[in-house]
């Protein structure tokens, strides 16, 4: 997985984060659960490539692409 890849998956945790503490509020208990589901699965899999990315790259390749998956992201809005 590339940090791109955890960029994406952070941010649909962050989503379903906001999703599921706007259920709570709404009394929608069940739906807020799933969401917080979502969100831990998303966490996971962008830790496992932040992981990844750790061992994998200096931090000057990680720099670089860091850099690289925040601006497509930032394009593909």
């Amino acid at each position: 997985m590339s940090l791109e890849e955890a960029a994406r998956q952070l941010k649909m945790a962050g989503h379903d984060a906001q999703v599921a503490f706007d259920c709570v509020g709404l009394g929608e208990i069940e739906r807020a659960v799933e969401h917080a589901v979502t969100l831990r699965a998303a966490a996971d899999a962008a830790m496992v490539a932040l992981s990844r990315a750790l061992e994998d790259m200096t931090p000057e390749q990680a720099q670089a692409a860091g850099e690289e998956a925040i601006t497509a992201m930032a394009e593909e809005a």
